[in-house]
């Protein structure tokens, strides 16, 4: 497995251990990483720290030719927000774990020129299969679902 899907699994196993959604990401820029993060809207009642959005946060504030080199790796296809967040500073390549459990913004991504590979992981996956099916309800407000 790369192990920058490596990474971000660590992160979503990191984010279930305590209580969260089991979503990790990590972003890359020149082979190394410069921000880890995972789902932390349980743990920190926030409202918009998603794997992703926590993974630009520990990044920190960078100038755009930076985003324009990295990948993003991400254990779960990005929703909405992500992908805005993806959009707005130019990252050009998403790595996703799996799609299959939710399938996020791929499409108008990929129209906007993202550069997607799906792994299809079989570990990302169990890892969402089996919280959507033991916390239903965690699933549904993470995803803005009634």
């Amino acid at each position: 497995m790369n192990q920058f899907m490596q990474a971000a699994i660590e992160q979503a196993q990191r984010s279930l251990d305590n209580g969260g959604v089991p979503i990790g990401s990590v972003l890359v820029h020149r082979g190394e990483i410069i921000g880890r993060g995972h789902n932390q809207r349980q743990q920190k009642g926030s409202a918009i720290l998603h794997g992703e959005m926590d993974a630009l946060e520990n990044a920190g504030r960078l100038p755009a030719s930076v985003y324009r080199e990295t990948v993003l790796y991400t254990t779960l296809s990005p929703c909405s927000m992500c992908s805005g967040a993806i959009l707005l500073y130019g990252i050009p390549k998403v790595v996703i774990g799996e799609n299959r459990t939710f399938l996020g913004e791929e499409a108008l991504l990929r129209e906007r020129g993202v550069e997607l590979e799906v792994l299809d992981d079989p570990v990302c996956r169990e890892l969402m299969t089996q919280f959507i099916a033991t916390c239903p309800e965690v699933w549904n407000e993470d995803i803005g679902e009634p």
